[in-house]
């Protein structure tokens, strides 16, 4: 069975449109449609529902395709096998994340590793985006919830955790609750609940139940400048908010630990771009352990 045909098969499986998997792979549209037309002959069945929409697998298709990311596993380790241990770390590798740990620690950490190894080519892709690491649509993820099933590799990363902030400038005007009776009289900014992806973001729940006026976002990102803006309290990630100079922490006696868990798929563990930014994540990590945990 011709690799090319197969390869292009997967990507077609994966992109869910030949125009876009031609894309993927630097293939013309044409290119693409001709070989999958060629497996499909060679193995005597339709392989995929071709609509106006896009692709959809038939029942050979999802026969073929757990096979077939079999034999890519195979030949991503045979390539990695052959390379000297000292050869230059190159290829691309994607890894999603929570969009506040993207944000204010892994875009940094992930950008002076590219650095180190000009050839490595790293993506970071923010989470809730669906993916497949099975299917090779991220190498990496960091997760808030471990998953109780399926063929993943799981470590907890480190724990981290969460405090009640607000700006400087809010404070000057509305003065600081003493206690979270006392939020009625306050602005409380929060996440929204059907875009709460992880049952670990579930720390809005103090707020919304006490706080007066409410001003809800979706991301940690826009929870955090609306509370730098002065837009009223919220709940923020200590490694982020402490890093910002014009925000204080409030309410002492409120708190939360949350922890975050690297994923990765057993077949990809051995091939070593994949290995090398998963090292480097652990113990990078390892070394920021106080910045997650400030308050001990």
């Amino acid at each position: 069975m011709d690799w090319d045909h197969l390869r292009v098969f997967l990507a077609v499986s994966r992109q869910g449109q030949l125009l876009a998997a031609a894309r993927r792979l630097g293939l013309n549209h044409a290119t693409v449609a001709r070989r999958l037309d060629a497996l499909e002959a060679a193995l005597g069945t339709p392989l995929f529902d071709r609509r106006p929409a896009g692709t959809v697998l038939t029942e050979a298709g999802e026969r073929l395709l757990p096979a077939a990311e079999r034999i890519e596993t195979e030949l991503l380790g045979i390539a990695e096998s052959l390379k000297a241990q000292e050869a230059e770390v190159a290829g691309t590798v994607r890894i999603g994340a929570p969009d506040g740990l993207g944000n204010y620690f892994l875009a940094a950490e992930l950008a002076a590793l590219s650095a180190r190894h000009p050839a490595l080519v790293v993506e970071l892709v923010p989470l809730p985006r669906t993916f497949s690491l099975s299917r090779r649509e991220a190498d990496l993820a960091i997760v808030l919830d471990a998953p109780a099933e399926g063929r993943l590799v799981v470590s907890r990363l480190i724990d981290y955790s969460l405090s009640v902030y607000a700006a400087r400038a809010y404070l000057d005007r509305h003065g600081a609750p003493e206690r979270p009776e006392a939020l009625a009289a306050h602005a409380v900014v929060t996440g929204v609940e059907d875009y709460a992806y992880a049952s670990a973001l579930d720390y809005s729940a103090l707020l919304e139940r006490h706080g007066g006026r409410r001003f809800r976002c979706a991301s940690v990102m826009g929870q955090m400048e609306a509370v730098r803006a002065g837009a009223g309290i919220g709940v923020l990630h200590d490694f982020a908010a402490s890093a910002a100079g014009d925000l204080v922490r409030i309410l002492p006696g409120i708190g939360f630990r949350r922890s975050y868990f690297l994923l990765s798929h057993p077949d990809t563990m051995a091939v070593r771009r994949i290995a090398v930014l998963r090292a480097a994540i652990v113990a990078r990590f390892r070394e920021a352990r106080g910045r997650f945990l400030p308050l001990g």
